[in-house]
């Protein structure tokens, strides 16, 4: 990925802090982060307890963060970029300089744990669902997106997606994408029960957002598109499931 004067390879976590400054531009380079954020917070719901803690792994600069406001939880949000964390301390989360692989956080100390957009980016997601499942008391909930291993989500992630107006080239690799069946068993290992669906953005805004990013749009749309359910898992899959007891 060419970005100031030198080219790192796929996934690479330099490239966010080259591109720190799109976290909150809405057609920014993050711009389906900002629609997949709101689509997962849908999935949370308020809090049941006094002292409820969402841990949100790999949050970035938090874009969760707007859509848990007034939900009663303490938004902790780990991930490894310090420009990223430094963005999401400024909008309220509570943050962890940390690994999803090795979270420096104790066990069952979250009532929610969010995993949005980040298995796809590890080398081994398997320790990150363990981090995710080991951090959730009992009964409480895990969501989660992601990148399906098929050959249709290349195609349209990287080689189709790569080539749209915004999104950065080589910010995944495709050889890291999880499989559903494999991760809700991987889940069900660690004691959580998780159900998938697959998503995508609705149609007709995505078409206009394409549009108006042709077009070179200078202000933000005033309709961004949302995810909505699909009856494939065959690309971007959701995943909301709970910890037994």
């Amino acid at each position: 990925m060419p970005i100031a004067g030198r080219t790192l390879p796929r996934n690479d976590p330099r490239q966010y802090d080259d591109l720190a400054g799109e976290w909150w531009r809405p057609d920014g380079a993050f711009a389906m982060l900002h629609w997949l954020a709101a689509a997962r917070a849908a999935l949370v719901p308020p809090a049941t307890r006094p002292g409820a803690v969402l841990v949100d792994l790999g949050c970035g600069a938090g874009l969760l963060a707007p859509h848990l406001s007034g939900r009663g939880y303490t938004h902790v949000g780990v991930d490894l970029t310090r420009s990223a964390l430094t963005q999401a301390a400024a909008h309220g989360v509570t943050v962890v300089n940390g690994d999803a692989t090795a979270v420096p956080l104790a066990d069952g100390c979250a009532d929610v744990v969010s995993a949005g957009e980040i298995l796809e980016h590890v080398p081994d997601w398997r320790s990150a669902v363990a981090e995710a499942c080991r951090l959730l008391r009992p009964g409480g909930l895990l969501v989660l997106d992601t990148l399906n291993d098929t050959l249709l989500a290349r195609l349209v992630a990287v080689e189709v997606g790569e080539r749209l107006p915004t999104v950065p080239r080589g910010i995944h690799d495709p050889r890291l994408f999880v499989d559903d069946r494999e991760l809700v068993a991987e889940c069900a290992r660690h004691g959580v029960t998780l159900r998938v669906r697959g998503v995508r953005p609705e149609i007709r805004g995505l078409v206009g957002w394409l549009v108006r990013r042709a077009r070179g749009g200078a202000r933000p749309a005033r309709r961004v598109p949302r995810m909505v359910p699909t009856w494939s898992t065959a690309v971007l899959y959701q995943g909301r499931g709970v910890r037994g007891g």
